[in-house]
């Protein structure tokens, strides 16, 4: 029986570590699978920009929205609680509305001023039975539907809206209403009489006494608009008063902590006017002894 040499014998070790050439193939072999697998990835991506329908990323599909909502005028919904920090959906796209217009024959522009006045006179209704969140909603799409074509129906819309905005306490948004609306006409005296009045309500003086004075312009006998350029001016001059004050009082607490590690205080220093020039002149007046 012939003895085995040492190149003869078996070792189970040697068949754990593959060669190199082993290695090799089995890298590449992963390398193909990947390669596959991305390869399968793209064509599924591809396959998804297929299905979609050219111009509908999110700025044109917003866009379509707003015009598709013009076109089939959709109900608008209102919400938000009665203060002024609602939010309503009362956003008047005018862009998307000149771009639809500029496709219009007359004949369509007249068939929707039409349509938006049928919404109006509803809103008008709405208005007078108390539904003010109802009446707004018509006057929304009235201004939706309406063409820029016709500014001074479209200013009335505006105007309306703000007088229910108003009875709901929201008067922010009332008064951009009626800026629109007078923007759109500027002798239309109802709107811009109803923005002075809102200015005033909210302490803006001087917006309402310039409005005030304006309607004066168009209607020198308007008794309201009379009465407020009297009683204003007054107002405001009080209101000026107070503010100066209170940052007189400022002032002289910040002068007080600027001069206290000196052991001095604003009360060292007198203020003097010359009544000929209105001019000021500062006196120091030391502590006394």
């Amino acid at each position: 029986m012939a003895e085995k040499s040492c190149g003869d014998v078996e070792n189970p070790a040697s068949k754990a570590i593959p060669t190199n050439e082993e290695i090799v193939e089995e890298v590449m072999k992963g390398v193909k699978d990947c390669l596959i697998e991305k390869s399968d990835d793209t064509s599924e991506k591809k396959d998804d920009v297929k299905c979609r329908e050219p111009g509908t990323n999110e700025q044109e599909a917003s866009k379509l929205r707003d015009n598709e909502r013009v076109d089939t005028q959709e109900n608008v919904a209102i919400n938000g609680d009665d203060d002024t920090k609602s939010e309503l959906d009362d956003f008047i796209d005018e862009l998307s509305l000149k771009d639809a217009e500029d496709t219009f024959s007359d004949e369509e522009k007249e068939q929707r001023r039409l349509e938006a006045d049928i919404c109006k006179a509803k809103g008008n209704d709405l208005f007078k039975s108390g539904a003010y969140r109802e009446s707004i909603q018509n006057y929304t799409l009235g201004l939706r539907t309406c063409p820029l074509a016709f500014p001074k129906e479209r200013s009335i819309m505006f105007s309306n809206r703000a007088a229910a905005k108003m009875k709901l306490d929201l008067k922010q948004s009332a008064i951009e209403d009626c800026t629109k609306a007078v923007e759109l006409d500027p002798a239309y005296l109802k709107a811009r009489y109803r923005r002075a009045q809102l200015y005033e309500e909210t302490d803006k003086l001087d917006e309402a006494l310039a409005d005030y004075q304006e309607i004066l312009k168009l209607d020198p006998l308007h008794r309201e608009a009379l009465y407020a350029t009297k009683r204003l001016p007054e107002k405001i001059h009080e209101r000026n008063e107070k503010m100066k004050a209170d940052m007189m009082a400022k002032l002289k607490d910040l002068g007080n902590m600027i001069l206290r590690p000196f052991n001095l205080s604003t009360d060292n220093f007198q203020v003097n006017q010359d009544p000929n020039t209105g001019g000021y002149s500062i006196n120091f007046k030391p502590n006394s002894q």
